[in-house]
């Protein structure tokens, strides 16, 4: 392990809490992740665009209140974010190390919001629109957040939880017209910002876990974890260009959306195009009406998307799109057979987490194999270790573990020796790989249920499931059961038209056992309305596990 080198920031806290090095993963940095020493990733995403003359070149799209789409150029938000910076450091005087809560729907100012507060040598706390005062409480205090930038539409939830907390937290408001709302405040500072030079090994992001599976973690990553992103998985698999317009739902605040709906965009000189809150049919509209070639988003939104082409071939237009990149949950066949077939476009499956910042296992074009995910981005190792963390032979089953350019380093969390252990991520996922690299995901290890000594993936259930044409949406968790210790449970969400009665529930579990190994097909199976997700669109099975 490199010692880290000098940090620019000014307040320290962000290092201080780091865990342990003995407790940090292994890392390997390949040449092509070879940074200098001062990087701040805000001055390479854009100052570096416009000296390359990209200036003129459209950054962003986005709606604008009388619902029309507007072009941002490089050189407009460059302008923006040096205002926004300017406000952080002179009016905020905030100095860099200090962290800055950002709250807002995808959109210009969220996305300057970020990009002025890295440039600006502070640490992005980023928040889901979704939470409430005592989540953000609690982030806020955990985070000891010394400002917040926030959308005015969800500035009410924001100002409770700063007044419940015992953190000191000055707030500005985008989106009004008031004296110190961000707007007016960005007025006045029309003159360029200079990023302060940080250290490729400072801290620029606090991000959050997104609740899948209970109390979210702080996960804090440097300015070299960004850039590897960017120059991993979206040059070297994703092949993102300057000619790319990228859109999807995944908030800027997951690390998922900020990759792929901001980063990757700007650091391939390409055009992001961000919606502030999409339906399947209006993520269908956009991606049509913007020329949208890459769209990133959940396997539940692409099921909808191609349920919606099915009912409306001739509504939608998605010719435009070249990829469309599926992660945050288990991608079933089903899924993307029927996405294939609906827009002609095949889906590029991942596996990330906000641990290691983005994705980390993909394939895409030819190197796609049916039924695995795909092989190690460039720079990554992975292996399937048993619970002795020892290598299993091809094909077994086993614990996923990966490590790399980027790894866990949680927010002063004690969880971090359960993440990281000697030396690996474990990601907390069931998985196998063959003698090519190439990984089949199984299930999460919290979502393999035993069965009468069988081992099930409640994802393979699901993805079975969701090929009965009467399914819309799958749930799949163990629940006790005396004889096998644990019975297959479905909940089953169904399409319009379709009446749940014990008559289909059977016909549902004669479906499964023609589909996959019949001792994997769900005894109970119960009818719901809806099923729980986080507001980026993944299953919370652990809700539905409570609720047994």
């Amino acid at each position: 392990m490199q010692p880290l080198l000098p940090s620019a920031h000014d307040d320290c806290w962000p290092r201080q809490q780091l865990p342990p090095i003995e407790q940090w993963p292994v890392f390997h940095l390949a040449p092509f992740y070879d940074y200098p020493a001062n990087l701040n990733v805000a001055a390479e995403l854009l100052d570096a665009a416009i000296a390359e003359d990209f200036g003129t070149h459209v950054a962003l799209i986005a709606r604008g209140d009388d619902g029309r789409y507007r072009e941002t150029t490089y050189a407009e938000l460059a302008a923006l974010v040096d205002s926004i910076a300017h406000v952080l450091r002179q009016d905020l005087l905030l100095v860099p190390g200090n962290r800055v809560l950002l709250r807002g729907y995808n959109g210009l100012w969220m996305a300057a919001a970020w990009l002025a507060t890295v440039k600006a040598g502070c640490v992005a706390v980023t928040t889901m629109p979704l939470l409430r005062a005592k989540e953000l409480r609690t982030i806020i205090e955990r985070a000891q957040c010394a400002a917040a930038l926030c959308d005015v539409r969800l500035a009410d939830e924001l100002f409770t939880a700063v007044q419940l907390s015992s953190q000191e937290c000055a707030v500005r408001t985008w989106g009004s017209a008031a004296p110190d709302s961000l707007e007016t405040l960005c007025a006045v500072h029309t003159q360029p910002f200079a990023a302060h030079a940080t250290s490729v090994d400072d801290v620029c992001l606090i991000a959050f876990t997104s609740g899948t599976t209970g109390d979210p973690k702080g996960c804090m990553h440097f300015h070299r974890d960004v850039m590897v992103m960017c120059h991993g998985f979206s040059r070297q698999v994703l092949a993102t260009s300057h000619a790319d317009r990228c859109i999807g739902t995944p908030p800027l605040a997951f690390t998922f959306g900020l990759g792929g709906l901001l980063c990757f965009p700007l650091a391939a000189r390409a055009t992001a195009v961000l919606l502030e809150k999409c339906t399947p049919e209006t993520l269908l509209e956009a991606v049509a009406a913007t020329r949208a070639t890459v769209s990133f988003t959940a396997p539940t939104f692409y099921r909808q998307m191609a349920l919606a082409l099915q009912r409306e071939p001739t509504r939608f237009d998605t010719s435009s799109l070249r990829a469309c990149v599926s992660a945050g949950e288990a991608l079933p066949d089903a899924t993307r057979s029927l996405w294939r077939h609906q827009a002609g476009v095949e889906l590029l499956d991942g596996i990330g987490a906000t641990e290691l910042i983005h994705i980390f296992i993909a394939a895409a074009g030819a190197d796609v194999r049916c039924g695995a995910i795909g092989r190690a981005v460039p720079g990554y190792e992975i292996a399937i270790l048993d619970d002795a963390l020892r290598p299993l032979p091809s094909g077994t089953v086993g614990r996923l573990a990966v490590r790399g350019p980027t790894g866990c380093r949680y927010l002063n969390d004690a969880r971090q020796q359960d993440y990281v252990q000697r030396g690996w991520n474990l990601t907390g996922d069931a998985a196998s790989m063959d003698d090519d690299g190439y990984v089949y995901f199984k299930a999460r290890t919290d979502d393999l249920i035993i069965s009468s000594g069988h081992n099930i993936g409640a994802p393979e259930v699901e993805s079975a499931v969701l090929t009965h044409h009467d399914v819309l949406e799958c749930a799949v968790i163990g629940v006790p059961d005396e004889d096998r210790g644990q019975a297959v449970k479905a909940f089953v969400v169904l399409r319009e038209g379709a009446t749940a009665s014990p008559a289909l529930a059977k016909a549902l579990q004669d479906h499964v056992k023609a589909t996959i190994a019949p001792y994997k097909y769900p005894r109970v199976v119960e009818f719901v309305s809806s099923l729980p997700k986080t507001d980026t669109g993944k299953l919370q099975r652990f809700r539905l596990k409570e609720e047994q």
